[in-house]
């Protein structure tokens, strides 16, 4: 199966109207069909310091979330973007799928990084999402989840076909090089194709690109500034040939959600 790809990397601000208009701008340059991808936290806004999460809406960005599920109807295309997202009294860090039929997924980190630790809810299960119709489904990861490497074979073995990463990484503090080699490692690893949309911004340590599931780098973008990167990848080359050679003899995992 054949699927055409747009993954974004724009700014991300403390702002939901702002993104919001971002989003739309983006979902403006893309085909019917297209599957759309942007960064961690494009509705809410997001960074190092969550203080401004105090005066965050929740009612705005549920209304937020509702705007880009018509725009996907509207479009007729898939949209996957982060938000920090309303869950029980707190606030939970999500991957949002909007489905051009209506649908809608959320993926809720279950390995929080340390400035959220205290301030977010954790989730606790690495579903899996349905693309067109049912006919394909992806995995969804979030930031610090890229050096998680167990929480990927699981979704790889559970059915994922393509990995679908979201992050806002822009850290002077990271070593330059380790977060793109990380993307590449998940994509060969479980020979998934993986699509990974970072925010724009002049301190970004993580890429925008797509991997293939020989660990091929398809496209990338220029660190720092906007930009778009389309692709057409055939599902076909995904493969189990590393996974099917586990030795469930000797290690296992198990999930517990």
């Amino acid at each position: 199966m054949h699927m055409s790809l747009m993954i974004a990397q724009v700014p991300v601000v403390w702002d939901v109207a702002a993104n919001l208009a971002t989003v739309h701008a983006v979902v403006a340059e893309a085909a019917a069909g297209d599957v759309v991808v942007m960064p961690e936290g494009m509705l809410s806004g997001y960074g190092d310091d969550l203080a401004p999460l105090d005066d965050l809406s929740p009612a705005a960005v549920l209304a937020a979330a509702d705007d880009v599920a018509k725009l996907a109807v509207d479009r007729a295309v898939h949209i996957f973007c982060g938000s920090l997202f309303p869950a029980g009294a707190g606030w939970c860090n999500a991957g949002l799928l909007f489905a051009p039929d209506g649908g809608r997924a959320v993926y809720r980190k279950i390995n929080l990084a340390m400035n959220e630790r205290g301030r977010l809810v954790a989730g606790s299960a690495l579903p899996l999402v349905p693309l067109a119709g049912d006919a394909v489904t992806a995995g969804i990861q979030l930031c610090r989840e890229i050096r998680f490497p167990e929480q990927w074979q699981h979704l790889a073995a559970a059915g994922a076909q393509i990995f679908v990463y979201l992050t806002h990484a822009a850290n002077v503090r990271e070593t330059p090089g380790v977060w793109r080699s990380h993307l590449v490692s998940r994509a060969a690893e479980n020979q998934r194709f993986l699509a990974a949309a970072n925010v724009a911004h002049p301190d970004q340590h993580c890429p925008t690109m797509l991997v293939s599931p020989r660990g091929e780098v398809l496209a990338e973008l220029p660190a720092g500034a906007p930009g778009l990167l389309r692709h057409r990848i055939d599902l076909a080359e995904n493969a189990v040939w590393y996974l099917g050679q586990r030795r469930a003899d000797v290690l296992s995992l198990t999930y517990h959600a």
